[in-house]
């Protein structure tokens, strides 16, 4: 039983069409509130820029703007002191923020909203929130991406096993498997500018849906605010939330991302792999298995991409059915924006200081791993190939080598020259340094290969990309 006593009746914030309050669990219900607070210093930047636009064209006198926008900047210092909380009653923080203003300047405040409405004055102040994150987590990625540079550079001739479907292919540079991820990251970083783009496009004058009677200056508004310009249609200005779309689903691939990463951080921290070691630092253990080091921070990671992936499908089903222009249902999409924000940055930087001081790269171990399999066939292959014999004649000539040694337990550089040569006289005493790990991974020198060569290239290139803050 719950033995809290409901709010007190909502006041209401409506003209005199209505003649009773809202029902107390209907305004629990109604209230966004408990989460749309987090748009408040937002709100109060564009109804500053909102009351100087009224000023500017003469709506309202000069004065009166001027106590408009200092009056917002006092609810912003109480909002930051912590002495104004808005609570339930104001339903969200557009009405708490223009209360609380009233309350402090009086009559004028009751200006504040002319020519806006709740609906532009949303889809502003999200655009708002937005468009800075976005520039936050662009940050956290080019952080998550000098980590791996550093560690590449750290690795260039450490090689590990390379793999398609999970089985062992050839081997490769660890830089250059690192920086697979760097490229994928640089990506994210990219596609997130483009989404900014986008973001910054101003909707406020759209009114509710159609536009207004007031004689509004929209472009110095959105030029007060920093946006490009401002949506050409009203009623695509109230009802857009492509912009919040495209995020989550730039959102969900930096997600991808990490969570590829995660899977594989966790394989190699194995005792089966053993590639990596887990540092105290970034790892947990087991209550009742003390020998156990447990990588909870990828874990994390790669479960936490569902919830990002999810809040990705719910916008698309939220939008899907959504006729011209504003509909309530458009109050869901804050929640999963703001999730996604927090979730997105704690990954960054919970897998930046993993690669940073949580794992240690077993060189010794991944050294032995690159020299006890067939991973080097394929070089077998070429090697006749490049003494003139036909390629897919080698490539059958070797699958037959492979499969004899493993019948007889051997690997490809257990066998002598006698048996190099019984396969085909080709072979000569050179066949052995030209299956050599290090001999493999350096040759796979064409442009963007493994061969170390490229590998430095492709360093020197990251390095320039990390110095440019255009990228």
């Amino acid at each position: 039983m719950n033995n809290q006593s409901p709010p007190s009746p909502q006041v209401s914030t409506w003209s005199q069409r209505f003649e009773s309050a809202l029902h107390p669990a209907i305004a629990r219900f109604n209230a966004s509130i408990g989460f749309d607070i987090q748009l408040i210093e937002y709100d109060i930047t564009a109804s500053q820029a909102h009351a100087r636009m009224l000023a500017h064209t003469g709506i309202i006198s000069p004065t009166e703007g001027e106590q408009l926008v200092a009056g917002l900047e006092q609810v912003r210092q109480e909002y930051r002191a912590g002495t104004f909380t808005p609570s339930i009653e104001a339903e969200d923080v557009h009405f708490a923020v223009e209360r609380r203003l009233t309350e402090l300047v009086g009559e004028v405040g009751k200006k504040l909203h002319t020519a806006r409405s709740r609906n532009d004055q949303v889809g502003t102040d999200t655009r708002l929130y937005l468009r800075d994150h976005i520039q936050q987590i662009q940050g956290h990625l080019r952080q998550f991406q000098a980590v791996l540079l550093q560690l590449a550079e750290q690795h260039v001739e450490t090689l590990i096993p390379g793999y398609t479907h999970l089985q062992r292919a050839q081997p490769v540079s660890l830089a250059h498997h690192l920086l697979a991820y760097f490229e994928m990251a640089e990506r994210d970083w990219q596609r997130l500018g483009q989404i900014y783009q986008r973001v910054n496009c101003s909707p406020l004058g759209s009114g509710a849906l159609a536009g207004t009677t007031f004689p509004i200056d929209r472009h110095y508004t959105a030029k007060l605010l920093g946006f490009d310009g401002v949506y050409a249609n009203s009623l695509d200005g109230v009802s857009d939330r492509d912009f919040a779309i495209e995020f989550l689903c730039a959102a969900s691939l930096v997600m991808v991302h990490l969570s590829r990463l995660s899977e594989e951080v966790i394989m190699w921290a194995s005792q089966e792999f053993s590639f990596v070691t887990l540092n105290d630092s970034c790892a947990t253990g087991s209550s009742i298995m003390p020998q156990k080091k447990n990588p909870d921070v990828p874990e994390l990671v790669r479960g936490k991409a569902g919830r990002v992936f999810g809040h990705l499908q719910g916008l698309l089903v939220l939008m899907k059915g959504l006729p011209l222009a504003y509909n309530k249902d458009l109050q869901e999409d804050k929640e999963a924006l703001f999730d996604s924000v927090v979730t997105v940055k704690a990954c960054l930087e919970a897998m930046t200081i993993l690669l940073q001081e949580g794992v240690t790269f077993n060189t010794a171990r991944l050294d032995q791993a690159v020299n006890e399999d067939f991973s080097n066939a394929t070089d077998v292959a070429d090697y006749l190939a490049a003494k003139g014999v036909p390629f897919r004649e080698a490539y059958n000539l070797v699958g037959k080598v492979v499969k004899t040694s493993i019948a007889q337990g051997k690997l490809l550089k257990d066998l002598t020259l006698a048996e190099w040569q019984a396969l085909h006289p080709a072979f000569a005493d050179d066949i052995y340094a030209a299956i050599a790990p290090k001999t493999v991974v350096s040759a796979r020198n064409s442009f963007g290969g493994t061969g170390f060569e490229q590998v430095r290239q492709a360093l020197a290139t990251a390095q320039a990309k990390l110095a440019n803050p255009k990228g």
